[in-house]
């Protein structure tokens, strides 16, 4: 796979560190699951995805550089290295969801499309969860 220099540094991380960012995307997960306010679900939902994400690039020895779009290139990344393209699309919809609440004034999630993003978040985050 081709990493793109404006994006990705090269960077070893040792397996506590790896660890560290598993955990840090299943509290985020384990979050959104337990919470009943739809925009909390969701901002908690994608940030694990965004760190299953950068868990999977420094398993693969690289580190994002926050600019914008960095988003964006997690999202494509974690969508090649998991062999998936649904994580491109629904990711890339979430990404863009999010934008939507962040810069706009009122964003609503439906219940439905919410429990959506956190069971498919959930079997992403069952395919690393067991990685050493």
């Amino acid at each position: 796979m081709k990493y793109d220099k404006n994006f990705f540094i090269k960077q070893q991380f040792d397996q506590e560190e790896l660890e560290k960012y598993k955990k840090s995307a299943e509290r985020n997960l384990n979050i959104a699951k337990s919470s009943e306010e739809p925009e909390v679900i969701f901002h908690f939902a994608y940030m694990a995805l965004i760190k299953i994400g950068i868990y999977c690039l420094a398993k693969a020895g690289y580190r994002i550089k926050g600019k914008p779009g960095h988003h964006q290139k997690i999202i494509e990344y974690l969508s090649k290295a998991l062999n998936s393209e649904d994580i491109a699309i629904i990711g890339d919809k979430m990404r863009k969801d999010r934008n939507l609440d962040v810069y706009s004034a009122d964003t609503v999630y439906s219940t439905r499309e919410i429990k959506e993003y956190v069971e498919f978040i959930e079997t992403i985050y069952e395919k690393i969860r067991d990685e050493r």
